[in-house]
């Protein structure tokens, strides 16, 4: 049996959903295909003094828009063929969320867990000077941000070195996003990813006809969930949808898992681990020796929030998730989306579903090109508003609200209110278009999100007058 790469698994999704849609094979060709790829090799010179050779790699997939933008990810796992992958689903992501940047992706081979900071940090900055050698980073040419492995401390590295190389130092700030607050990030978007897949969840879990043909109560209020991986994603989406009345009954990371259908606190389970060094053993909760184990748990959501590649046609009949969320990009595989479809399982797609972290990185690349704070015009103004209404309703019924009421419901939207509300209709309006596209043509949400994409790509290459 010819094992697909993940390249070729995204291109099969790629592939049915232009099925249904009537564009010309050449165009459909020209959105499919990654523009362009950048293998570089570079130097690290250790703490102890050896040289090792690094490998990395920056994807752009399609220039149909500009500024590309797609996350960096530090992991031994990283190659060409995946990160081409991850760029092509950039595209698709941005459209499907209309952020209009085109897809793109970049990778370092390595394990940082073996590396020290002071490492990270050569390797980071090098990694920059060698985009900026050719031209693979810039405001307006392309955006990178955090993946896995990377966070706000390496995206400031970024920041720096293209700082000191670049020309353009008004916009400068806007070349990377995900970056520490006091570097010109934006609050909330450390949390973006994690609430946009619960926002995604909530509102799938809204429609009681979808619900009841999986034999569940529409809303989110005590479904059982199980959450594979506790990265930054993976953490928060299990934070808010405990938030918002789900049940966790089960959590995995690389050492192992643990399952309680009683329910799990996700925050008493991160102190553990950060105590213990490990998710295994806490108390009142069964041990699984392998991360996978925790994907075929009883639960009506399965949210995968690791790797991709997680559910394969091995282990797809094994799943008794009645809802696969997908938090991890790719996490399953084609021939594991046919085996779980065929068997009712309901799949809401990573191309749309973890879509908040680039929503919000968008939100920040505005920002960092306006020069102001969102807020900053509009709070004080919002605040004396909301208190001139209250003292007119005090005036007309003769009752005077607490000092507590006045501060709660006249206060102005901050920053962190207006990313998070952004954020939050994108993710409503998404779903409900890719939903309403599903209907019409009878399809699975996955493909209903990538007809709806190349519809949008296919749009911006025809304004360009490209295609007849």
């Amino acid at each position: 049996m010819v094992h697909e790469s993940f390249l070729e698994q995204v291109d099969r999704m790629f592939d049915k959903a232009a099925a249904h849609t009537p564009h010309p094979p050449g165009l459909l060709k020209q959105i499919k295909v990654c523009n362009s790829v950048y293998h570089m090799t570079f130097p690290l010179k250790r703490d102890d003094g050896s040289i090792e050779t690094i490998q990395a790699y920056r994807a752009e997939h399609s220039h149909h828009k500009l500024p590309v933008k797609g996350g960096i990810r530090y992991a031994p796992s990283v190659n060409e063929d995946e990160v081409m992958a991850l760029a092509a689903l950039m595209t698709y992501k941005c459209a499907i969320v209309n952020v209009p940047f085109g897809g793109a992706k970049g990778g370092v081979m390595i394990d940082r867990r073996q590396y020290s900071e002071a490492e990270i940090e050569r390797v980071t900055r090098r990694y920059t000077y060698e985009l900026i050698r050719k031209n693979f980073i810039g405001p307006g040419v392309d955006v990178p941000a955090p993946d896995y492995g990377t966070g706000p401390r390496e995206m400031a590295w970024i920041l720096d070195t293209y700082n000191t190389i670049a020309n353009d130092k008004l916009d400068a700030l806007a070349c990377v996003t995900g970056k520490p607050v006091g570097q010109g990030g934006i609050r909330g978007r450390t949390e973006a990813t994690g609430r946009g897949v619960f926002f995604g969840i909530r509102e799938a879990c809204r429609f009681a006809g979808d619900m009841e043909a999986l034999g569940l109560e529409p809303g989110l209020e005590g479904k059982k969930i199980v959450v594979q991986g506790l990265g930054n994603v993976g953490y928060h989406a299990a934070k808010f949808v405990q938030e918002g009345g789900a049940v966790l009954v089960g959590l995995a990371e690389y050492e192992g898992a643990i399952y309680n259908p009683g329910g799990l606190d996700v925050d008493a389970v991160m102190a553990h681990r950060r105590e213990t060094g490990s998710i295994l053993d806490y108390p009142g909760a069964e041990n699984l020796p392998r991360s996978a184990d925790a994907l075929e748990l009883p639960c009506d959501i399965l949210i995968p929030a690791a790797l991709e590649g997680q559910i394969t046609r091995e282990n797809a009949r094994n799943i008794q998730a009645k809802i696969i969320a997908e938090a991890a990009n790719g996490p399953v595989t084609a021939d594991a989306d046919t085996i779980l479809l065929e068997r009712g399982v309901f799949i809401i797609p990573d191309v749309y579903l973890n879509a908040g972290g680039v929503t919000v990185s968008y939100f920040e690349w505005l920002r960092n090109l306006s020069h102001v704070r969102f807020g900053r015009m509009s709070r004080r103004f919002e605040e004396s508003m909301h208190q001139q209404l209250l003292r007119a309703v005090e005036e007309a019924t003769g009752k005077k609200f607490s000092p507590e009421t006045v501060a709660r419901i006249a206060h102005g939207a901050s920053e962190e209110d207006l990313v998070n509300s952004g954020l939050e209709e994108t993710m409503i309006e998404a779903y409900n278009e890719i939903r309403e596209i599903a209907r019409r043509h009878d399809v699975d949400l996955r493909t209903a999100a990538f007809i709806n994409a190349i519809n949008k790509v296919a749009v911006s290459y025809l304004e360009m007058g490209i295609f007849p």
